[in-house]
């Protein structure tokens, strides 16, 4: 049998399945990888909302992380919802030995408005986790607050994306999911040191059901990485995947539903 890459993910347990470790074993299995995971946090969460966060102590999610690069080789890896500096830092301490590609998704604010990551944890991941991002994707209000700047336009798009270059992440895809304007398209915009800035566009879905989204476009890149495709291809056949299983979104429960990860089995 033909080797399936390993992919990790460092990232929350959302007990609604639609995003955090769950949508990204999801999507890394959709993508014919193996999916492997170290838990951050454990949520309380459904289509409503953040009920409760517990995050286990810092030495336990080192020892997880410790003990899967012990036992398998990581063709790729994806960091999500890291909760406060200790973590930060414990993980960091370990991935800065690591060569494997590292997709760095910033997760702060759930969909639903609840906080993901304590104000601590901010710095720490600009400071330990974006310098090791061969890929760092922010969504509009994440950019904001990594790069200290209102974002309005696409002049601002891309002075935002440049601002995150500079503190050291080699590629920034800047999300456009949160950014008003045209109703037909979505555009992401992949910057890359020392290359020009390239609009990454997909059509526009109008859902409600847009929990793990994020989570399900950076663990597809991921995937996609590990599968041996180049960074611009990952992202492009990660957008694809996702906007597939937008359209097909539903919701299984109350609330706010998941995009579709099964969308490509029907």
């Amino acid at each position: 049998m033909q080797q399936v890459p390993n992919v990790l993910t460092i990232a929350g347990s959302d007990s609604g399945g639609g995003a955090g470790i769950q949508a990204d074993l999801k999507t890394m299995t959709m993508m014919g990888t193996f999916g492997m995971s170290v838990i951050t946090a454990l949520t309380a969460q459904n289509g409503l909302g953040v009920a409760g966060i517990h995050a286990p102590e810092p030495s336990f999610v080192a020892l997880q992380l410790m003990t899967v690069l012990d036992g398998f080789p990581v063709h790729a890896a994806k960091t999500g919802m890291m909760f406060n500096s200790g973590i930060i830092h414990a993980v960091a301490d370990i991935l800065d030995r690591q060569v494997f590609p590292l997709v760095v998704d910033p997760v702060c604010v759930s969909t639903s408005g609840h906080r993901l990551m304590e104000e601590s944890g901010i710095d720490t991941l600009r400071e330990r986790l974006m310098p090791r991002a061969d890929l760092f994707t922010p969504n509009r209000p994440e950019a904001e607050l990594f790069a200290g700047m209102e974002i309005v336009s696409d002049d601002d798009i891309l002075e935002a994306g440049t601002r995150l270059l500079d503190k050291g992440a080699r590629a920034v895809l800047m999300k456009g999911g949160h950014c008003e304007g045209n109703p037909v398209f979505v555009t992401d915009w992949l910057l890359e040191k020392g290359c020009d800035p390239v609009p990454l566009r997909q059509p526009h879905v109008d859902t409600p059901n847009t929990h793990g989204t994020g989570c399900t476009l950076s663990a597809g890149i991921a995937a996609q990485i590990a599968l041996g495709m180049p960074l611009r291809v990952a992202v492009t056949k990660a957008q694809e995947f996702l906007n597939l299983a937008l359209r097909r979104s539903f919701a299984p429960g109350k609330g706010r539903g998941p995009c579709n990860h099964m969308a490509g089995l029907r």
